[in-house]
């Protein structure tokens, strides 16, 4: 939508066109509320826009709470109770986006995330949301009501939802701009990380794994406490792939990641039974189970001490517990989310809005829940994102 100048007052100014705040403004619209929604790019939805491939993981249909993590692990389930898969499946079909299940309840587009997107911006136009893009937020001040200062004027209104995502991906213009107003308000933030993002492996185990990138094999992953059973992916740096994104958000650094590259296979039994035991006999065993290339290599670098039935068994132990100390992670720059954020301790559950401060709402990845990978946190926008333009 094109940007215009203005100076007027609304109910509810959005800051941020993304999926929380789209979906706050279409809610608070249809309620009859005149919203503003500022976004400071030039277009509205660039993580919608490049998420799932270009084709939007728009949720999950297998959503519950025990898909995010959060300080408090109960505040999600309000608004995820609320807004459901099933609302936003509802919506999706209502505009003819065809759709498919990719996997593990994963939902995609079959074309483009352009359709999600262009869906959310007609929902607004006929909910009577205005957009206003190329609009940056200078300062955002509260006296009997909200004053927002802005590279397009002043507004005014009486409630003010922060919908401006985390910090992941700041080459399509994620900033801190959600945290500042929370501590400028006096709100808690906790600590923020990098989520969903991929491992960097130290120099002396990329020397000896790295030049395996673009190897993958289906393997289970523990990190913090938390296991998943889906691929991983060698790369020119370290790790990655949908199971060590999803323990990503769970690790701290100096603590090993598990990896059982077996999962549920008595790897060393047909050694065992074999005439001769030896690497060859070891290399046969993960025929099928891992690709040639890292079997072979990983054989090459935990070849059992000896052939005896005990040293054959702590082999078989290090297959299902391969450790690896990260170096660190990839950073915002390529996580797909943030985790932390504004503390759920200081925000209703039902509403989103500010316990200390009446008529300051938070949705979205701004706030102290994030989701697994696979549409999660799609949802999670959504489902905030309808609680607050609901209470607005």
């Amino acid at each position: 939508m094109a940007s215009e100048s203005v100076g007027q007052a609304f109910d509810a100014v959005v800051i941020g066109g993304g999926a929380a705040g789209l979906m706050c403004a279409i809610e608070a619209g249809k309620r009859g509320r005149r919203v503003a929604v500022l976004e400071h790019a030039e277009r509205c939805g660039k993580k919608i826009l490049i998420s799932g491939g270009g084709r939007c993981n728009f949720t999950n249909i297998h959503c519950t709470p025990d898909n995010f993590l959060s300080a408090n692990s109960h505040f999600a389930k309000s608004a995820l109770a609320r807004y459901t898969p099933a609302d936003f499946i509802a919506l999706v079909e209502k505009h003819g986006i065809r759709y498919h299940e990719k996997k593990l309840g994963q939902l995609f587009c079959d074309h483009s995330a352009r359709e999600i997107l262009a869906m959310l911006e007609s929902e607004c136009r006929a909910a009577g949301a205005r957009i206003l893009t190329n609009c940056r937020v200078r300062r955002v001040t509260r006296d009997r009501e909200f004053a927002i200062d802005t590279s397009l004027g002043s507004f005014r209104a009486s409630a003010v939802v922060i919908a401006a995502g985390g910090l992941s991906i700041p080459k399509i213009g994620a900033t801190a701009f959600g945290y500042e107003v929370a501590k400028q308000f006096g709100l808690k933030i906790c600590k923020t990380r990098p989520g969903l993002v991929p491992f960097v492996l130290d120099q002396k185990d990329r020397v000896r794994y790295c030049d395996l990138a673009g190897v993958s094999a289906e393997i289970m992953a523990t990190a913090g406490g938390h296991t998943f059973r889906e691929h991983f992916l060698i790369t020119h740096k370290g790790l990655s792939g949908p199971a060590i994104l999803q323990i990503s958000s769970y690790w701290r650094p100096g603590e090993p990641i598990h990896i059982d590259l077996a999962p549920g296979v008595d790897v060393t039994e047909p050694v065992l039974q074999a005439p001769v035991r030896n690497a060859s006999a070891v290399r046969s065993a993960f025929s099928g189970l891992l690709p040639a290339r890292l079997a072979t290599r990983w054989c090459e670098l935990h070849t059992p001490s000896s052939w005896s039935n005990e040293a054959l068994k702590a082999f078989e132990a290090s297959v299902h517990d391969w450790q690896l100390t990260p170096a660190d992670t990839e950073g915002y720059e390529k996580a797909e989310v943030t985790t932390g954020g504004v503390d759920t301790n200081e925000l209703s559950s039902k509403s989103m809005e500010s316990l200390k401060v009446p008529g300051l709402f938070f949705v979205g990845e701004a706030v102290d829940v994030t989701g697994h990978l696979g549409g999660f946190n799609f949802q999670w926008a959504w489902a905030s994102g309808a609680a607050a333009g609901r209470a607005l």
